[in-house]
């Protein structure tokens, strides 16, 4: 990049070496100068002149650097410029082998149906954090109320952008990933009727109401995710392999979602592979479970669909059963993932350690679990600190006092 990440470095005695992108490809033209304070100030001033150009779309190679051997490549026709829509398209084909399917589905749902249509037509260097930024303080113009773009949605995409374009700078097709660093949010107005957040959990009187309209088998899943707080992909993925009766636990090594077709992925980070402990209503529901599935096939998945008497292929197929339960049991409806948030609101409020909850949930630690769970952690209350004053005090409720040292002379 040059001396301090100027893009002007010194090469030899006398010429210097200028760096920087145009038309998508990485540029390096030697300037015949005598190396000095001064003249590096003044090559530096020349090459955010260049910057300053390209940005305004009224650079001249030949003009800037007319004994360049480049000249050539760059005077070719307006179409090879390396656009948006080229690069995303060509950064999509190489992610569907490095990332999980669902991810790899949310990459292509957003660079298809916002990413190329908004910017497609942008050279790939002109595409700076400002103009994103102003997109997407455009993005629901015309919407009514109810169909306002959420901050969610919004992050979502920017993930998408920032991972192609941390992709395109760490290959020096840019200078600099322009969303390194930001996030655009909007201030959300919470909307009438629903609650100030996703956390939702269901009671008790619920949770049974529930279990009650759900078949053999569906039952015992439902349970099983509410007392373990597993992603539904995560208990899908189950085999009966996975489940230690002897130590109390479940190994969760794998996910199946709708976007994997029923092939078996490993979850996104180290803590999300884990061991949950088996709580009784689990351990119950799994109990139950093995006259279900447990002889059906060697080492066969721990839930199947009650009518196909095979393995999930995915959510969407929990999701109908779910309605429906939901439905005759006359609960107000929430997604299935509430039975997560159940979970967590559950162990919680009843005591339970936020760092134990985080590693059961298959969190790195436990400041998410007190961010989005805290209101459901119990405040102090008249006994918190008698445990600490019973082991560290003395007798009299006051700590000992320690003999000062003797410093008196000896001898």
């Amino acid at each position: 990049m040059g001396r301090n990440g100027t893009g002007v470095s010194i090469v030899s005695d006398s010429s210097y070496e200028i760096a920087f992108t145009y038309k998508g490809k990485r540029c390096r033209e030697r300037v015949k100068a005598k190396p000095s304070p001064a003249n590096t100030r003044k090559l530096e001033q020349f090459r955010a002149a260049i910057l300053h150009a390209i940005d305004k779309g009224e650079f001249s190679y030949a003009d800037s650097f007319p004994d360049s051997r480049h000249l050539a490549k760059f005077a070719e026709k307006p179409g090879d410029v390396l656009t948006v829509t080229k690069y995303f398209e060509t950064w999509l084909d190489r992610k569907k082998a490095e990332v999980k399917a669902s991810t790899y589905q949310g990459y292509h749902s957003i660079t298809f149906g916002y990413v190329i249509p908004t910017f497609g037509d942008l050279a790939l260097t002109d595409l700076k954090r400002a103009t994103i930024r102003n997109e997407l303080a455009k993005i629901d113009e015309g919407r009514p109320d109810e169909k306002k773009v959420t901050n969610k949605r919004l992050s979502n995409i920017q993930s998408c952008m920032r991972s192609a374009l941390g992709d395109a700078a760490a290959d020096e097709i840019i200078e600099t990933n322009p969303l390194a660093g930001y996030t655009y949010a909007r201030v959300e107005r919470p909307v009438e009727g629903e609650p100030e957040d996703d956390i939702d959990p269901f009671s008790p009187e619920e949770q049974r109401a529930i279990l009650a309209k759900l078949r053999q088998g569906e039952n015992n899943l439902v349970q099983f995710f509410l007392w373990t707080g597993l992603r539904t992909s995560e208990a899908t993925a189950l085999n009966w392999s996975d489940i230690d009766f002897v130590g109390g636990t479940v190994r969760v090594r794998r996910a199946i979602t709708r976007e994997s077709k029923g092939i078996a992925e490993y979850p996104k980070t180290d803590a999300g592979r884990r061991d949950v402990k088996l709580l009784a209503p689990a351990l119950a529901a799994l109990n139950t479970q093995k006259a279900l599935t447990f002889l059906a096939a060697e080492d066969g998945p721990v839930f199947v669909n009650p009518t196909t008497r095979e393995r999930y292929a995915g959510s969407h197929q929990i999701y109908r059963v779910w309605q429906t339960a939901l439905k005759r049991a006359g609960v107000r409806y929430r997604r299935p993932y509430q039975t997560r948030h159940t979970y967590a609101s559950m162990m919680l409020s009843a005591g339970e350690h936020p760092m134990w909850v985080a590693k059961q949930m298959g969190h790195t630690d436990w400041t998410m679990i007190a961010r989005v769970y805290g209101r459901w952690m119990p405040s102090a209350d008249d006994s918190s600190g008698a445990k600490a004053v019973e082991k560290f005090a003395d007798d009299a409720g006051i700590f000992p006092v320690i003999p000062p040292v003797n410093r008196e002379k000896t001898g």
